[in-house]
């Protein structure tokens, strides 16, 4: 594919500042432009008098996953997501395990393309109930996504944001108000944390996951890879979850997954996954109702249960649902209780596949 072909797409979220540089409005990175200079993201660049955004129409990859691969355990369990995203993004997490994508200067890197009605399209012919925004963070191209989302919902297709919710108030509600589901990812409970690993603070992220509770019909489940010695001690753990309850509820699904050595901490060690356990078991004690382990594996770690009366329902093994137990109204049989979430009558069956699809520059 000629890259060069992809016209310049005018992005949304600036104004003009008195010394005549420009600010980019989407994100608390708040970034000053001068005349062709680009984001921290990359990818929102100043020309002229409006800001485009590059990366507009183009996708570092197409593939077809697992829903719980997102991770999202309970919208719409066993069902299958077409996966994209693009490059770049607005944090710089040391840690960062997409970083090839994520911190990619390289636009030929983005070597799919597609318009929002192909995506949308590709979706309904390969039988997936969502298309997700991942790999690299959807905020930073917020106007795609949301014309994805458009798309999609025209044809019926749900939509899934997974990002780190690091984005300002006014484009935040746009955002979401395309959204059907999110993964936000809380990568830890500590401003301290997120200043010196990720130039990022902690703040506007919960107001993020605040407002996708409180304000929006938007399915929400929360990510926070731990990593040994940074964020992972009983105290943070602890803090972290009784935020959870508190501000956003017990039914909020919350997983914890591994860190690998990569990017730039490839001297810290892997997670052991006994500390995951650990993870689990305190934020069962903190009173939240769901909570998994992520990228190992464990049984009871990937297995939904009833709270009420702690029945197994959807029992997993990695991304293949083994038993599925929930009535046609997402009730546990037994007790009859209500169980959080997004439910069919029946579960899918996708399993722990993963389908890379090649859009051969489509534009319709």
């Amino acid at each position: 594919m000629n890259t060069s072909s992809v016209m310049p797409y005018p992005a949304r979220y600036w104004h003009m500042l008195a010394d005549g540089r420009m600010q980019c409005d989407l994100c608390p990175r708040d970034c000053h432009l001068h005349e062709g200079q680009r984001g921290a993201c990359f990818v929102r660049q100043r020309q002229g008098d409006q800001m485009i955004l590059t990366t507009y129409g183009r996708s570092s990859g197409f593939c077809i996953d697992p829903i719980e691969k997102k991770p999202l355990n309970q919208f719409y369990p066993g069902s299958s997501v077409f996966s994209f995203g693009t490059a770049g993004c607005n944090l710089t997490c040391k840690f960062c395990q997409n970083w090839d994508i994520s911190k990619s200067r390289d636009m030929d890197r983005l070597m799919d393309q597609a318009s929002p009605e192909a995506i949308a399209n590709a979706a309904v012919q390969h039988g997936c109930k969502s298309v997700a925004f991942t790999y690299n963070d959807p905020v930073i191209f917020a106007e795609y996504a949301m014309d994805v989302a458009d798309a999609c919902h025209a044809r019926g297709v749900q939509t899934v944001a997974v990002t780190a919710g690091y984005m300002h108030d006014q484009p935040r509600r746009d955002f979401y108000a395309k959204m059907d589901a999110a993964n936000v990812d809380l990568k830890a409970f500590t401003e301290d944390f997120y200043f010196k690993l990720t130039s990022a603070h902690l703040q506007p992220v919960l107001d993020t996951l605040s407002y996708l509770q409180h304000d929006t019909d938007v399915w929400l489940e929360i990510t926070t890879l731990l990593i040994p010695g940074y964020n992972d001690s009983e105290a943070e753990l602890s803090a972290l979850c009784q935020w959870i309850k508190t501000e956003l509820g017990p039914d909020v699904p919350l997983h914890f997954s591994a860190f690998h050595p990569d990017h730039k901490m490839p001297d810290v060690p892997a997670t052991p996954p006994a500390t995951l356990v650990r993870a689990r078991q305190t934020a069962l004690k903190a009173g939240l109702n769901y909570v998994y382990t992520g990228n190992v594996h464990n049984l009871e770690g990937d297995t939904t249960f009833c709270p009420a009366c702690q029945t197994p329902l959807i029992e997993r093994d990695w991304y293949l649902i083994k038993r599925y137990r929930l009535d046609a109204h997402g009730h546990c049989p037994d007790c009859g209780a209500a169980i959080a979430g997004r439910f069919d009558a029946r579960c899918g069956h996708f399993g722990r596949q993963r389908i890379p699809i090649h859009m051969g520059g489509s534009t319709a």
